[in-house]
């Protein structure tokens, strides 16, 4: 049914052949189905802006895991996320050199404190990693070429993604100028840049070594670690050795593989945050809007037609032909009503990117899923909207 659908809407390009009445009845009220395509185009609007801003969340709360160069990865078993990470012995990451698989372990320590923008003077929070600068452990454009300025004392690497709140700092930098600022009551130094990016959890982020971050956390007790990252050798399973460590290190530690440990980050916001709940419902209200509109709209178109929709039944014409016209109708207005909601949701996209510098972006999957669900809109209104013609008798009309 559905190619039925499809070739009948393309006929009215084709001389040859004759233009499907359902084309002809949305194109006689152009007012009508200008109303009705600014509708679909605001639902589908709806979908894009609520489906972007959740995968905005996920990507955006995942790049750190993702950069991450290691195999393995331990974190306390009652960790929930980067944003409530409780620490652990690093005695449990060095137990895990007692495997022969295992080349070398690293550990990372992470904290949230305060940054003191170098030019208003207004604190903000932001999001600190200290690890050991003799081995990168971060896939991130800046990281390596600045690993030997991080062995300097308070000496940090700046996200160039972070928001403006923070103050003009990669500017100064990229202009050569010496940035400083007071981070938890102590002076550092601005060494370079990075690029992570901000996220819901954090909207700033500096990189350090593991001795200048315990000299910001002077509170922090050496040793008790917050990631530990685990590279194996070459050719070694990283399934097996995950399974070997979860019956070797005591319960306390939750040993995940690298993607298991991305799956960790982003199952936390989806579920246990009101944050993914809402932009769900958001999706599916844009859904049921659309719905609604559709629905009005081919209501009318057969309730206005009524009296020919009975002419065509009374010369032979059956009810599935007429079935077929009303969801030719919805799937043209599917098909048009489309194109404007994806061109308004990428401008709105860009708007969101510059304003919150978080990856709103269009990728393909989402194009179609929304494509998908706008054509569904557009059949289940137009399933329900013909139940009109059961009522459009010959006999009751003539």
């Amino acid at each position: 049914m559905i190619n039925k659908l499809i070739a009948s809407i393309f006929q009215p390009f084709n001389p040859q052949k004759k233009i499907p009445l359902s084309w002809l009845q949305l194109t006689r009220e152009k007012t009508r189905l200008a109303v009705a395509l600014a509708g679909i185009g605001f639902a589908d609007i709806l979908m894009f802006m609520q489906l972007g801003f959740r995968d905005a969340l996920y990507y955006s709360n995942v790049r750190f895991h993702t950069s991450l160069q290691g195999d393995i990865i331990l974190i306390n078993s009652q960790s929930n996320a980067v944003l409530s990470m409780k620490s652990f012995s690093q005695r449990r990451l060095y137990k895990a050199l007692d495997l022969p698989t295992v080349q070398s372990v690293h550990p990372i320590y992470l904290d949230y404190t305060s940054w003191k923008n170098p030019e208003t003077g207004r604190p903000r929070s932001i999001l600190i990693f200290g690890f050991n600068p003799e081995v990168n452990l971060f896939n991130l454009p800046g990281v390596q070429e600045n690993l030997e300025k991080l062995k300097l004392p308070d000496v940090v690497l700046y996200d160039r993604s972070s928001r403006l709140e923070y103050g003009p700092i990669a500017a100064n930098i990229d202009q050569g100028k010496t940035v400083t600022a007071e981070v938890r009551r102590r002076r550092i130094k601005v060494g370079g840049l990075f690029t992570l990016g901000a996220s819901f959890g954090a909207d700033g982020n500096l990189i350090t070594s593991d001795v200048n971050f315990l000299r910001i956390f002077n509170t922090r007790q050496r040793g008790l670690i917050d990631i530990g990252v685990i590279k194996l050798k070459p050719g070694a399973n990283v399934i097996a050795v995950t399974q070997e460590l979860k019956n070797y290190l005591p319960k306390e530690i939750n040993v995940l593989t690298k993607q298991e440990f991305i799956d960790f980050e982003r199952n936390y916001w989806a579920t246990s945050t009101a944050i993914g709940f809402i932009f769900t419902l958001g999706t599916i209200m844009g859904f049921i809007v659309g719905t609604v509109i559709v629905y009005q709209i081919l209501y009318t178109e057969v309730a206005d037609h009524l009296a020919e929709y009975a002419t065509l039944k009374a010369i032979g014409y059956t009810q599935n032909y007429l079935l077929m016209v009303i969801l030719q109708e919805a799937l043209i207005l599917a098909l048009i009503g489309y194109l404007p909601g994806f061109a308004s949701a990428l401008l709105m996209y860009k708007a969101a990117k510059d304003a919150t510098l978080l990856p709103v972006f269009m990728n393909l999957e989402r194009a179609l899923l929304v494509l998908f669900l706008t054509i569904a809109m557009c059949f289940i209104s137009g399933a329900i909207a013909v139940r009109k013609l059961s009522s459009a008798d010959p006999a009751d009309i003539f």
